[in-house]
């Protein structure tokens, strides 16, 4: 296995951090939009928990990549091992793929509001744009 330069690490948790807020914002933005809204539907209610869940998952993914950028940036003040770099880059890509599945979630769900028609597209979208980003990701 090729180990990994901690620059290398520096720039991805750097990127990371970047598309994690704007898709957490993203999410917190719907939350927002359902909580007032006057619906109170099972649809909203589904709608509602992708969304909790996408943004959570993506803090979660700030947080982790945070703290893997600081111990790879040059000046941080304790030493980093390898193995230190572990808990946080585990924990910071599992979370930002249940974000991801998440917010795919959430777009797929969101075409049902309007129609049986536009229910299936968005959900035939939601599982292809799945598909591609799990082969971009690997």
């Amino acid at each position: 296995m090729i180990e990994l330069t901690f620059e290398y690490w520096n720039k991805l948790a750097d990127q990371t951090i970047m598309i994690s807020s704007l898709l957490g914002g993203f999410s917190i933005a719907v939350i927002a939009n359902i909580l007032v809204s006057d619906k109170n539907t099972r649809l909203l209610k589904n709608i509602m928990g992708a969304s909790t869940l996408a943004a959570s998952f993506f803090l979660v993914t700030v947080f982790a990549m945070t703290k893997l950028l600081m111990m790879t940036t040059n000046g941080y003040p304790l030493k980093v091992i390898e193995s230190d770099l572990m808990l946080p880059r585990i924990v910071g890509m599992i979370s930002f793929l249940f974000g991801i599945i998440s917010l795919i979630t959430m777009i797929s769900l969101a075409g049902w509001t309007k129609s049986k028609k536009m229910g299936r597209f968005t959900t035939t979208i939601g599982i292809f744009t799945f598909i591609i980003i799990v082969i971009m990701l690997t």
